[in-house]
C-alpha cells in the first residue's frame, strides 16, 4: 500500500510527491527541489525511512516540476518517465528558468515514455497513466484505483484548473479532458495537485467555477 509524502519546494511553491510502500521502495514524482537545502530535505527523508527510489516520474515538464530531475537521477540512478509530448517542454525548461532568474542544470538522460493506459508498478501497487492535455501537451495524471487517489500535476486544483496561456497550452482541451477523463472517476478520489491543497473529484464536480 502506498504512503504519500508531499514536499513544498522552490519559489513557485510546487508540490513534490514521494510514494512509498512497506517494502521500502519509493516513487518520486515531479521533484521541484531547487535549492540545495530542499534537495537535502528530500534526501534526508529517503535516508531516514531507508527507502530505495525505483522510479522518477514527471506529470509534465514545466520548470517548477523538473528542477530536481537531474539531482534525483544522478543520486539514485533512475531514468525519467514522462509522456513523449513533454520532451520539447523539458528542453525549453532551462530557457524558462533564465527568464525567471532561476537557472538550473536540466536532466539530460534517457527518457522512458508513458502513454495513456500504461501502468507503473511498485511491487503490488499500481498507478494508471491518464493523459490529460491542455495545461501542457503531454500532461499525465497517475491514478491509484485501489487507494482512491490521483497525482494530478497542474491539471485540476481546488476550485481551479491549470493555466493554459503557456506555450502549447489549450483551454478548450483542458476543460474537455478534465470533464471526459477525470470527472468520470469516483467522486471520493482524492486529487493531489501540483500546487495548493488536495481536493476530491466530487468536490470539483460540484463547485469548481471553471468547470460548470
Amino acid at each position: 500500500m502506498f504512503q504519500i509524502k508531499a514536499f513544498l519546494f522552490n519559489p513557485v511553491q510546487e508540490n513534490t510527491y514521494l510514494l512509498y510502500n512497506e517494502y521500502n521502495e519509493c516513487i518520486i514524482i515531479d521533484p521541484g527541489c531547487y535549492f540545495d537545502e530542499e534537495k537535502e530535505i528530500l534526501k534526508a527523508f529517503i535516508n531516514l525511512n531507508k527507502l530505495r527510489p525505483k522510479f522518477l516520474l514527471n506529470t509534465h515538464c514545466h520548470l517548477d516540476h523538473v528542477f530536481g530531475n537531474k539531482f534525483i537521477a544522478d543520486e539514485y540512478k533512475v531514468t525519467l518517465k514522462t509522456h513523449p509530448l513533454e520532451k520539447s517542454v523539458l528542453n525549453m525548461a532551462p530557457a524558462s528558468g533564465l527568464m525567471f532568474n532561476l537557472p538550473f542544470d536540466n536532466y539530460q538522460g534517457d527518457i522512458i515514455f508513458l502513454e495513456e493506459g500504461d501502468t507503473v508498478m511498485l511491487q503490488d501497487d499500481k498507478l494508471e497513466v491518464i493523459h490529460v492535455p491542455g495545461h501542457s501537451p503531454g500532461s499525465i495524471c497517475f491514478y491509484c484505483k485501489k487507494q482512491n487517489f490521483i497525482i494530478g500535476g497542474d491539471v485540476l486544483f481546488q476550485n481551479s484548473i491549470g493555466r493554459t496561456d503557456l506555450p502549447y497550452g489549450s483551454h478548450e482541451d483542458l476543460i474537455k479532458n478534465i470533464k471526459e477523463k477525470l470527472f468520470k472517476l469516483p467522486g471520493n478520489v482524492t486529487v493531489y495537485p501540483g500546487h495548493g491543497s488536495s481536493t476530491t473529484i466530487g468536490e470539483e464536480i460540484k463547485g469548481n467555477p471553471f468547470l460548470r
